[in-house]
């Protein structure tokens, strides 16, 4: 058995693990470690645990100590210099006339690089402005030109839901994101709706983007008929998360119904833009045979109606003809 314990070395970053290499800690203590070639100190966010040597499935790196005093005082000298960089990289980018716009800045704890993250709508030549940094800090300079969605995890904020961004809050990469899994939730596709503050679709388009596809795999399609316990209706909604259908019955009402108590009958009509079939004929049969007790006094109704129209039409034509009464008419003849 192998121990392991798991350290970040910025908030919301990704947990990387260590070997304890004999060295107690808990979570909250900091730590000094290895990190991409530099010393770096972090926070222990994953107690020590026991796992077995053929699940780790690369070499662990040895945690080098825990962090002392002096540790904790450089770390503080280092997040100073940060702040000084960001005044200094402002000074500087206007002095070569650089839309730029800083977004992090960070010093590695064994002070061997100083890195600048920023943005800027396209591609920047900042050559003489790293060589002005590294000889104001006396120290070796990068600059990295990061996208929309790496700022907003950088600085965080509200998403659309009224919580923390879950850049910010949990993510620790970025998956790719397309209309379609919008298109396939039956989402508006207005951009206001499915964008998030970084003016990208929202990362929550994606959680679940799968029970939504495995579901339209083994469904039947829009305007499918099928049998079920309350009839033959039409498939005209779907309701994924329940694992439902929403039906369209001969009583023109519409009714969810587990996917599971459903029988494809093979048939299909086209339905309008409200999810209604165009071809209502089967529908209406129902309301028909139940409306056949009124038919006689329709009938009668209508044979009301003709009559009323025959005798508007014979004294139309005679009024038409003099404008008197056609019965003074006849009476003069």
């Amino acid at each position: 058995m192998a121990l392991m314990t798991g350290v970040i070395f910025k908030k919301n970053d990704m947990v990387h693990y260590f070997d304890p290499a004999g060295i107690r800690v808990e979570v909250g203590d900091k730590v000094i470690c290895h990190l991409e070639g530099a010393l770096e100190i972090g926070e222990v966010t994953v107690p020590i645990l026991e796992v077995k040597e053929q699940d780790i499935t690369s070499p662990l790196k040895k945690i080098v100590r825990k962090a002392t005093y002096y540790d904790l005082s450089v770390d503080d000298l280092n997040r100073s210099r940060e702040q000084e960089g960001f005044k200094k990289f402002d000074e500087f980018s206007r002095d070569h006339n650089m839309a730029m716009k800083l977004v992090d800045v960070h010093v590695m704890f064994d002070k061997s690089k100083m890195v600048f993250f920023f943005t800027a709508e396209k591609r920047v030549d900042f050559r003489d402005m790293v060589k002005q940094l590294a000889s104001h800090f006396k120290i070796r300079i990068e600059l990295r030109q990061i996208g929309v969605r790496d700022e907003a995890k950088i600085i965080g904020g509200l998403g659309p839901c009224g919580r923390d961004l879950c850049c910010k809050s949990f993510l620790t990469d970025f998956e790719s994101i397309s209309i379609k899994m919008a298109k396939d939730q039956n989402l508006p596709l207005n951009p206001l709706k499915i964008s998030g503050i970084c003016g990208r679709l929202m990362c929550c388009l994606r959680y679940e983007y799968g029970a939504y596809q495995e579901f339209l795999e083994k469904a039947p399609e829009l305007g499918a008929k099928v049998k079920s316990a309350h009839g033959v209706g039409i498939v005209c909604g779907y309701e994924p998360l329940k694992d439902s259908l929403v039906l369209y019955l001969k009583n023109s009402n519409k009714k969810s119904v587990p996917l599971s108590e459903v029988e494809v009958t093979g048939e299909k009509v086209e339905l309008d833009e409200f999810g209604e079939p165009f071809d209502v004929d089967y529908v209406k049969a129902q309301e028909d045979s139940e409306d056949n007790i009124g038919t006689g006094i329709d009938a009668d109704k209508n044979s009301g109606k003709d009559r009323a129209q025959e005798s508007r039409g014979l004294y139309g034509k005679s009024e038409k003809g003099n404008g008197n009464n056609p019965g003074k008419d006849r009476r003069k003849k």
